[in-house]
């Protein structure tokens, strides 16, 4: 996954608030569980050392997402006395927390994107008598998305109400639109889901390529939910699968591990890369322990395994930091790709690894 939307927490130095807040609306008195959760966040805050402009800051952001019906979450950073960024969470946090430090805590909400699967949902629905296919209408609505961030975050629905004396006709027009909205998200696959006349003669009337992305799909199929076409569905069909452009970089790992090609495996050597701003694509099998540091500088190619390794650069002042926070402000500012790959589709040394860009040795800027 490309990490550019987390550009903006880089803009400008730390100190970094950031909170991930559960701002779920499905109990009977959301705003007031809401205000409860923040004051506890916010007492930590103030004891952690962020001062009451900032504070005030993040209030006025906290629970904003009030359009966002259902079980989500909320997460805000903010430096310097201004809010730097406010996104939607598809789930709660684990924990509700708040952190005041050097570096933002990013990781969390890079892994509540993962695996970033784009697609489009598909819903069609016929209103008619149950034994005629001259009467009534088709409804059909489609939205592109990824998931699981548009489960929060949904684009722009196409929506077509159509006769259904005309639907076999009409059917291949819009199975043309939807194609070339497909094309444009690149989607991996078409979930397709609603009444099963209507959504056969769709499906038969797609192009071959839009057809074999095909993922039918049963269950209820509300289109006035605010949340994304299909959720409940789309859960079940991407949950443990990794995104095609994801798989075809971890084989190009594979390739290049098994050919000596320019990749980096272990901490060490990954660092090492990082560094030089070698890494197109940093691979992790799971996000860094909060227990595992590396130290770094001003830079986000300044981090290193050890303070004398940053000293011996010329690094003025090194310090220490949780290495997740580390690896992403890296990625971020090198514009490096994530992917994290499952164990069981590819075992990593210490679970990280690497493709590079090329592979000249150098130091760090």
């Amino acid at each position: 996954m490309r990490l550019s939307f987390l550009e903006p927490l880089y803009a400008e130095p730390g100190p970094y608030v950031s909170v991930y807040l559960d701002t779920s609306r499905n109990t009977e008195h959301p705003e007031r569980a809401i205000a409860l959760r923040w004051r506890r966040l916010r007492e930590s805050l103030s004891r952690q050392g962020a001062d009451r402009g900032l504070l005030n800051v993040l209030e006025e952001a906290v629970g904003s997402d009030t359009e966002v019906p259902g079980v989500h979450g909320q997460t805000l950073f903010a430096a310097h006395g201004t809010l730097v960024l406010n996104g939607e969470l598809p789930w709660p946090p684990e924990h509700d927390s708040a952190r005041y430090g050097t570096l933002p805590e990013a990781m969390p909400l890079v892994t509540q994107h993962v695996p970033e699967i784009p697609y489009m949902a598909v819903v069609v629905h016929y209103g008619g008598l149950p034994t005629a296919e001259t009467h009534g209408w088709v409804t059909l609505e489609a939205e592109t998305g990824t998931w699981p961030a548009s489960t929060v975050t949904s684009g722009e629905r196409l929506h077509r109400r159509v006769p259904v004396a005309t639907w076999h006709r009409t059917a291949l027009g819009l199975g043309h639109r939807l194609d070339e909205r497909a094309r444009r998200a690149h989607a991996d696959a078409v979930v397709v889901g609603g009444d099963e006349w209507a959504c056969n003669v769709l499906v038969r009337r797609l192009p071959h390529t839009l057809r074999g992305k095909v993922v039918r799909v049963a269950g209820p199929t509300p289109t006035d939910t605010g949340r994304a076409l299909l959720e409940p569905q789309l859960d079940g069909v991407f949950r443990g699968r990794m995104a095609a452009h994801d798989r075809e970089l971890v084989n190009v790992f594979i390739g290049r591990r098994a050919l000596a090609g320019p990749m980096a495996e272990g901490l060490a050597a990954t660092v090492a890369a990082l560094q030089r701003g070698q890494v197109s694509a940093l691979l992790l099998n799971r996000p860094p322990e909060s227990s595992l540091r590396l130290w770094v500088g001003s830079r986000p190619t300044q981090l290193a395994l050890s303070e004398a390794e940053l000293t011996s650069f010329g690094v003025p002042a090194p310090r220490e930091e949780r290495a997740d926070e580390a690896l992403v402000r890296a990625l971020v500012g090198t514009g490096a790709e994530l992917v994290v790959v499952p164990e069981g589709e590819l075992m990593l040394q210490e679970g990280v690894g690497a493709l590079l860009r090329y592979a000249d040795a150098g130091t760090p800027s």
